[in-house]
Parts: C-alpha cells; structure tokens; sequence
C-alpha cells in the first residue's frame, strides 16, 4: 500500500467519516475482486470501532475518480479521521495490510512531524 496526498470529505465521499478511520473503495459493477474486497474490508471495519467502510462505484463517479488518480477497480483508500489520505492500494488488498494501514491511520495526527 502506498500512500496519497488527497483529503476527503462527507460531501465528496457522499457519507459520513468513519470516527477513527475510513475505508474507502472504489468498484466497478463487473469486478469480481471489487466484491471479495467488500467482504474483507466490511469485516475488518466491522471488527474495529470507530471505522467506517464506504463503497464508491467508480462509473457513477468519474469526477471523484480522476481527482483521486484512481486508474483501476478495486482501489482502497485509508483515510485517517480528518480525511487525510494514510495509504492507497490497488487492486484487492490483502486483510493484513489493511489492518496494518488502518493502525497507521488511527495514529496519524498523533504524529509530530505531520
């Protein structure tokens, strides 16, 4: 997972920011990794209070997509709890790394140098 420079909101995001974090997916109708990363990102959100899970389809959203430089579905933002973006991965990403990305992204303003 790599990271980005974008910030987001409830308003571009159409949905409210997660407390602690956001996992913000970007699908596509035919994407079959789109749906198994779904289930593992609705889980790990489901396991972690205060984080929230929001799904964008990528064809409805074109003008969010091209901001963003999201080039490929699925693609998984980690938005610590001001919208800051922490870490980005395309492709279906692995249940580990976003555990990982989301303990990065809780403490991120807890950071000095950020």
């Amino acid at each position: 997972m790599t990271v980005g420079e974008m910030t987001f909101d409830a308003e571009q995001l159409g949905h409210d920011l997660g407390k602690r974090a956001t996992l913000v997916q970007f699908s596509s109708a035919f994407c079959a990794p789109c749906r198994a990363t779904r289930r593992v990102l609705g889980e790990v959100a489901a396991m972690v209070p205060g984080v929230s899970h929001v799904e964008i389809d990528a064809e409805a959203r074109l003008d969010l997509v091209r901001r963003s430089g999201v080039v490929r579905t699925p693609t998984v933002l980690v938005l610590a709890a001001d919208g800051s973006e922490v870490r980005r991965a395309a492709g279906q990403p692995r249940k580990a790394d976003i555990i990982a990305a989301l303990g990065e992204a809780v403490t991120f303003r807890a950071t000095p140098s950020r």
